[in-house]
C-alpha cells in the first residue's frame, strides 16, 4: 500500500491536471497559452475530493497571464497540492511568443511557444509514523526539499480550431525526499485538440490525451461543452469522460479482476460582464473505489483590458477573445 500511495504521489509531482482546463484556463495545462487573448485572464481554482476523508487529497491554484505587445505573452501560477502526508507548493514563470502566420491582426491564424520555469518545494510530514521496532527508513521528522523545473508547450489556433503540446518536468526532480526509493524521471506529455461549432449556441468538442514516461501511464478525455449567448453574458456546461488505457488487478470473492481509471465529470459556467464562475464534479466510475464520494472543483475567474462589445478576433473563439 505505501509503495503505490508513493508510487502514485511521484506521477503527480507538479500540477496535476485535472479538469479545471475546460473553465477557460488552459494555461494552468499549457504554457503556450500565455497571452494568447488580448488582454489578461486570472483563474482561481480549488479541489477536494473525499469530503469524509481526513487529509483527503486537494490542490488550490491561482494563475495569471497577459499578452504583451503583438507577439508575447507573460504568466504566473501559484499552487499548492496536498495528499494525506505528502504536500507540494510551487510557484511557475512563463514566457510565450505568438506568431501570425497569416491575415491581418484580426483573423486568429497563430501558432504559440511557451516556456515555464518552477521552483517546487515538496514535503514528507513523518512526525506521526509509529513503528514498534524502530524503522531506519522513517526519520520522523517533517522532510523537505527543493528543486526547479522547465515546462514546454506549442499550440496552433486558426480561428474556432485549436490544438496544443506540452512536454512537463522535462528536467526530473532532482530532490532527495524519499530515502526508500527516487525516481528522478517525472516528465508528462499532453496533447489537445479541438473546435468551435455554431454562432449563438456553440458546441465545443475537444480531446485530451496525457502520458506519463517513467509509469508508461497513458489517460484520454473525451470532452463536450455547449455555450449559449444570454442578455447579461454567456452561460455553458459540458460533460467530461477521462479513461484510462491501462488497468490495475485486484482481488475479491476469490476472483482476479482488472479494473481502469474512469471519471465522469459533468461541469457548469458562466460568464457574467468580466468575470468567470464555474464548478466541476468529478464521479469515479468500478467497483473498487477509495470512497463513495466524488471531487469537487470551483473556479473563479476574471478577465481585463478587452473591451467585450469588440472581439480582438472574428471568430467564435473562448480562450483567444476574452
Amino acid at each position: 500500500m505505501f509503495f503505490l500511495l508513493m508510487f502514485s504521489s511521484k506521477a503527480q509531482e507538479g500540477i496535476p491536471v485535472y479538469f479545471d482546463y475546460l473553465a477557460d484556463n488552459y494555461y494552468l495545462v499549457y504554457p503556450s497559452m500565455a497571452g494568447i487573448a488580448e488582454g489578461g485572464k486570472i483563474r482561481l481554482t480549488a479541489r477536494q475530493q473525499w469530503f469524509s476523508v481526513d487529509e483527503a487529497p486537494n490542490l488550490q491554484t491561482l494563475n495569471g497571464n497577459f499578452r504583451v505587445g503583438e507577439r508575447s505573452g507573460v504568466g504566473a501560477i501559484l499552487f499548492n497540492d496536498s495528499n494525506g502526508y505528502h504536500s507540494q507548493t510551487g510557484f511557475k514563470f512563463t514566457y510565450a511568443h505568438h506568431l501570425q502566420l497569416a491575415g491581418d491582426f484580426r483573423t486568429l491564424n497563430q501558432i504559440s511557444f511557451g516556456l515555464s520555469v518552477g521552483a517546487i518545494l515538496s514535503s514528507l510530514d513523518e512526525t506521526e509514523f509509529r513503528s514498534i521496532v524502530p524503522d531506519p527508513v522513517i526519520s520522523g521528522t517533517k522532510n523537505t526539499t527543493g528543486y526547479f523545473n522547465v515546462d514546454l508547450g506549442a499550440s496552433y489556433n486558426l480561428f474556432e480550431f485549436y490544438a496544443h503540446v506540452a512536454v512537463l518536468n522535462i528536467l526530473g526532480s532532482g530532490r532527495d525526499l524519499y530515502s526508500a526509493a527516487e525516481f528522478d524521471n517525472l516528465r508528462r506529455y499532453l496533447f489537445s485538440v479541438g473546435y468551435v461549432f455554431g454562432s449563438k449556441t456553440r458546441i465545443e468538442p475537444s480531446v485530451l490525451l496525457q502520458l506519463t514516461e517513467f509509469t508508461e501511464e497513458a489517460t484520454v478525455d473525451f470532452n463536450a461543452k455547449v455555450y449559449r449567448d444570454v442578455p447579461f453574458g454567456t452561460i455553458w456546461g459540458g460533460l467530461s469522460y477521462r479513461r484510462s488505457f491501462d488497468g490495475a488487478q485486484f482481488q475479491q470473492d476469490g476472483g482476479f479482476g482488472e479494473q481502469r481509471l474512469q471519471l465522469i465529470t459533468p461541469i457548469v459556467g458562466l460568464n457574467y460582464k468580466n468575470f468567470l464562475f464555474s464548478y466541476n464534479y468529478s464521479y469515479q466510475m468500478g467497483d473498487i473505489r477509495f470512497d463513495n464520494g466524488g471531487f469537487h472543483q470551483i473556479t473563479l475567474g476574471y478577465d481585463f483590458g478587452q473591451d467585450d462589445t469588440q472581439k480582438r478576433y472574428d471568430c467564435y473563439c473562448p480562450a483567444a477573445n476574452n
